[in-house]
């Protein structure tokens, strides 16, 4: 359950009509940057086909066949060398701006995700683009790497809203961003044309004012005295999460 801050009574304006809360502060924030974003199991950095095109196109062949790019725009890949040239394409884009995951316990690049849809002027960013290899399922590498880019928009950036969008039907991407705490907001029917098909998209968020807890949330789970001798978890994420009596 995902416990957002009460919603503020509207203002009225001088023609007593309801508008929303004054921001008289505000400024267009920055656009992210290439760099790299360090954490406890994992590290971002800015996609390189150089670097990085060999070990993910490694990473994502050990799926036993192409199901994990069914809802992505691009893949599955057939050979190093055609990852190789979409990694280039990658590496050259703003908007998206696509980073790495490092997995620092074998210095291997074992998946990716980026930053899109920057809205600079009104603070607004989305994570999409999200390809994590199978050896990344289900692991704190996965939820730290979330984690990083969320904390970089937020307390780096100074954004005021984290959106996720994905495919309606991908249950697993719908699934993952409650568990990371975002909010569904809803289905925009018939929204893209992609792989031949008709998408109805998805709409999740995270705001400025839901973040402090969650970023609690996610330094106490990624903490290693969270996690037992075999590695399971002690409170999840959404426990963490709930407010305390």
């Amino acid at each position: 359950m995902n416990h957002s801050p009460a919603p503020q009574a509207p203002l009225l304006n001088q023609w007593q009509q309801p508008v929303g809360q004054p921001l008289p502060q505000w400024q267009m924030r920055p656009l992210p940057q290439r760099l790299v974003l360090q954490g406890r199991y994992c590290k971002l950095e800015p996609i390189s086909a150089e670097r990085h095109a060999k070990d993910l196109f490694d990473a994502y062949a050990g799926a036993p066949d192409g199901s994990d790019w069914t809802y992505m725009i691009s893949g599955p890949f057939d050979s190093a060398e055609s990852y190789r040239q979409y990694a280039e394409k990658l590496e050259q884009s703003d908007d998206p701006l696509h980073f790495t995951v490092i997995d620092l316990a074998s210095g291997r690049a074992v998946g990716s995700l980026a930053l899109m849809r920057i809205d600079a002027r009104h603070g607004v960013i989305e994570v999409g683009h999200v390809a994590l290899s199978r050896s990344l399922k289900r692991t704190r590498v996965a939820t730290e790497a979330q984690f990083l880019l969320m904390q970089h928009a937020f307390d780096t950036l100074g954004y005021r809203r984290y959106e996720w969008k994905c495919d309606s039907l991908n249950a697993p991407s719908r699934r993952a961003a409650l568990r990371l705490g975002f909010t569904f907001e809803g289905v925009f029917r018939q929204a893209i044309v992609y792989r031949g098909r008709s998408r109805d998209t998805a709409w999740f968020s995270i705001i400025d004012g839901e973040w402090p807890v969650l970023r609690t949330a996610f330094e106490t789970w990624l903490d290693p005295a969270n996690f037992d001798a075999d590695g399971q978890q002690r409170q999840s994420l959404a426990a963490l999460r709930a407010p305390h009596p």
